[in-house]
């Protein structure tokens, strides 16, 4: 009989116990720090009516979603989480507290082709504020907090967020008298400036339109440099008279004053997140030692969160670390490796069948002192049992023979350092 092929689908990854560890880790942080700033964890169905997830997206997501189909009802995988997060602020409105401060951990699926950094099945931690009306920026400033916390007690290395407004960009695109087809394109443009060279920047902005003396002023502009302060006083002096760079530009001043304690909070008119819902505040956070990498966490301010499926006005803002992708990256470099071992505190090991009701107890002793404890049934060599513990990574190893049960003991081994101590069982 011919075997099944079991391997994974592209772009969906098993992990080994010892990486999946690690990864529930930093999934486990990141929660945590939701958590410690007020955010309330939820959950929202894998699957939708197609139409429903589908009337806020845009761009190729209709040739990206993983559609279903149950009788006569055509239905899709999620593919962020940001448009349940909308359906689920329209359903329960009446019930939920505004600002709602929501943590969303969970998989969302996308039916494109695989490739590094961009995988079919993917983990997604979203932390988002939601105003009924109008929200404050300085909710946008505890994001941008939040996020600095998250990345200081991951500890994978020196990081900058980078920081600047849409409104800001957008204002400045409409005192160059640029047309309104031509402003998206542009900001686009400008969004992968980092990824192409100076004269491929050059060439697409005169493509779009974009006569020669408004790139250098354009290029001049991105390329403000400085402490926050600077890059604020120069913008100031350039006395732009367009509302939404005056906005953009209040905005910016109260959120660098919030977080003027934050060192790695950097001004930067070089961000601009291309997706067009963005309309005020937008950042990206970078590993200073690996810029190629790109991105690791990043969000911004939302207008209108739920234009398609409710009558209200609902401003947010949010930011996204992409899991599964950091994770990946961050492997391959060696930032992250498999946990060592810690699979289990303790590995309890009755020598023979007729120590095992004294394992068992020993094993509920432990776990009640909130260890993680595990009890290696069966019968089979001593040193084929020690074999296991290493495998799991045990702390230790909690060893009761005839000898130990009959004098009410356990052997305690520290799997490290290969010290024993006795221990009276309970």
């Amino acid at each position: 009989m011919q075997k099944v092929d079991t391997k994974p689908l592209s772009g969906f990854i098993e992990l080994l116990p010892e990486w999946q560890a690690e990864f529930d880790r930093i999934r486990g942080e990141i929660l945590a720090m939701h958590h410690a700033y007020g955010f309330i964890s939820i959950d929202t169905p894998l699957i939708y009516r197609r139409d429903l997830l589908l009337a806020k997206a845009g761009g190729d997501t209709e040739k990206q979603i993983y559609e279903l189909e149950k009788g006569d009802t055509k239905l899709a995988l999620r593919f962020d989480q940001t448009v349940p997060l909308a359906i689920y602020v329209a359903n329960n409105s009446s019930h939920l507290a505004f600002p709602f401060k929501v943590s969303q951990i969970g998989r969302s699926y996308r039916g494109e082709r695989a490739q590094r950094g961009r995988q079919r099945e993917f983990y997604q931690c979203d932390a988002d504020v939601i105003g009924r009306g109008e929200l404050p920026v300085a909710y946008d400033a505890e994001i941008i907090s939040l996020f600095h916390d998250i990345f200081t007690k991951l500890k994978f290395g020196d990081f900058t967020i980078r920081v600047s407004n849409r409104r800001l960009m957008t204002g400045f695109l409409e005192s160059l008298n640029l047309k309104e087809e031509q402003l998206q394109k542009t900001i686009s443009i400008v969004d992968h400036a980092e990824k192409i060279t100076g004269e491929e920047f050059r060439t697409q902005l005169l493509a779009n339109g974009v006569d020669e003396d408004l790139i250098w002023k354009l290029m001049d502009f991105l390329r403000l440099e400085g402490t926050n302060e600077d890059i604020l006083r120069n913008l100031t002096v350039m006395n732009i008279q367009n509302e939404k760079w005056q906005k953009g530009l209040k905005e910016l001043r109260e959120i660098v004053e919030i977080l003027a304690d934050r060192p790695n909070v950097k001004l930067d008119m070089m961000i601009v997140r291309g997706l067009d819902y963005y309309t005020g505040t937008v950042f990206e956070t970078m590993l200073d030692a690996h810029p190629k990498i790109g991105s690791i966490g990043s969000g911004g301010r939302y207008d209108n969160l739920c234009d398609n499926y409710s009558s209200e006005k609902f401003e947010g803002v949010g930011a996204s670390i992409g899991l599964s992708r950091m994770f990946g990256a961050l492997s391959e470099i060696g930032l992250i490796e498999p946990s060592k071992g810690k699979l289990v505190d303790v590995l309890v090991i009755p020598v023979a069948n007729e120590q095992m009701e004294a394992a068992n107890k020993l094993a509920m002793g432990l776990r009640a002192e909130g260890k993680k404890v595990s009890v290696l049934y069966g019968e089979a060599r001593f040193s084929k049992k020690m074999e296991q513990a290493n495998r799991l990574g045990a702390k230790s190893v909690a060893i009761i023979g005839e000898h130990e049960l009959g004098n009410g003991i356990y052997k305690l081994k520290d799997m490290e350092t290969g010290e024993e101590e006795t221990e009276r069982l309970a």
